[in-house]
């Protein structure tokens, strides 16, 4: 336990924030297609409740299985699907999933009323998205946060279902393009940018210049907002070329309007990860630290309360009693106003001090 202490003053101490990144890589056969046995697919887990579908990057029986997203779809009371039907299914599950998530990253307007996903995001009007797909990235992955403008998602967009022609022939990509310059704060779950389309392979957009809005991406909450319409024709109400054609969403021909309709929220979920391509992204850990510059000038810390310091009343270092005193730190300890003690910084060799030399130590505390 220290005996003497020295304070440390505001020009003592700095405070930093640190951003880093780590790329995340999710690829399709992961997503739809490595783990099945017999027509049950091992990493992805459906629950009683039908709301949403769990994807993990091994069977997630495993002790080694990490959960990568969640998946779920939903639509506005006002959109059309939300009619009646005799062959509509969770109807209800599927309003309520749109309303939830709405309230949560979007919030409430002047009225009261739970806001619409926007589709630029200035909430002043415009096109509203009001059939979507939800990725809820696992906070493994996003950690902190999506670093903005490393989003990309890439979706199979032909026409056919049929696996052997190749869903994946025409794809596009879903982006936040100059998020880092341009996103908007005015959600309550934080910073959120449009995903723009552009196609990769094919030309299958009917503004295929990358300025074609698709969805909207929530970065703290790793939440991506994709419009149904992405994979619907200009003649159905959806962004693909006519010569596109609507795509297939299942084996039964039904597109994805259909099938929000007919289907439950896990058979959504299934015909839409078999049109998922690819998704990757840089994640952001935010490293806050405060830095203490502890300084020990030439008459400062010269001298060592360790008893061994002491043999009959003499400096053991001193051969002279002319010789100046000689003292070696190996430990810094950062102390509360009251003396507490509440870090420690070793060094990694002692440090020879003497009144002849002044030393400054780097402390960095990290959280």
């Amino acid at each position: 336990m220290a005996t003497t202490y020295k304070s440390l003053s505001t020009n003592d101490i700095v405070t930093t924030k640190t951003l880093l990144h780590e790329a995340i890589p999710i690829t399709g056969t992961i997503v739809s297609g490595t783990y099945v046995s017999g027509t049950t697919e091992r990493n992805i887990k459906n629950y009683t409740h039908g709301m949403f579908q769990s994807v993990y990057d091994y069977p997630y029986l495993s002790s080694s299985a990490n959960h990568i997203f969640d998946i779920a779809v939903g639509f506005h009371a006002t959109s059309s699907l939300s009619g009646t039907s005799v062959n509509h299914v969770q109807v209800s599950k599927k309003i309520n999933m749109y309303n939830q998530m709405a309230q949560v990253l979007m919030g409430y307007d002047e009225s009261g009323s739970v806001r619409r996903f926007d589709e630029d995001g200035d909430l002043t009007g415009g096109t509203k998205m009001n059939e979507v797909v939800f990725l809820n990235f696992a906070r493994l992955l996003t950690k902190d946060e999506i670093k903005k403008g490393s989003f990309q998602l890439d979706l199979g967009t032909s026409a056919s279902f049929d696996q052997s022609n190749g869903v994946f022939a025409e794809r596009i990509r879903l982006a936040d393009t100059n998020a880092q310059n341009d996103y908007r704060v005015n959600s309550p779950a934080g910073d959120y940018a449009v995903l723009y389309a552009d196609s990769t392979a094919g030309t299958n957009l009917t503004t295929d210049d990358g300025t074609q809005k698709a969805g909207l991406l929530f970065y703290q909450a790793g939440i991506a907002v994709v419009t149904a319409s992405v994979f619907l024709d200009a003649a159905d109400g959806g962004i693909l070329s006519n010569s596109a054609g609507t795509c297939e969403m299942n084996a039964g021909a039904e597109a994805i309007t259909d099938l929000f309709v007919s289907g439950a929220i896990s058979a959504s979920c299934d015909a839409l990860r078999q049109r998922l391509y690819n998704v990757q992204f840089n994640n952001t850990t935010e490293l806050n630290s405060t830095v203490y510059f502890c300084r020990a000038h030439h008459n400062e810390f010269n001298y060592s309360t360790n008893p061994t310091y002491l043999s009959s009343s003499k400096l053991v270092v001193k051969n002279n009693a002319s010789d100046t005193p000689v003292s070696y730190i190996t430990t810094v300890g950062l102390y509360s106003a009251d003396n507490e003690l509440l870090a420690v910084a070793k060094m990694s060799e002692p440090l020879k001090k003497d009144p002849s030399n002044e030393l400054t130590l780097r402390v960095r505390l990290d959280y």
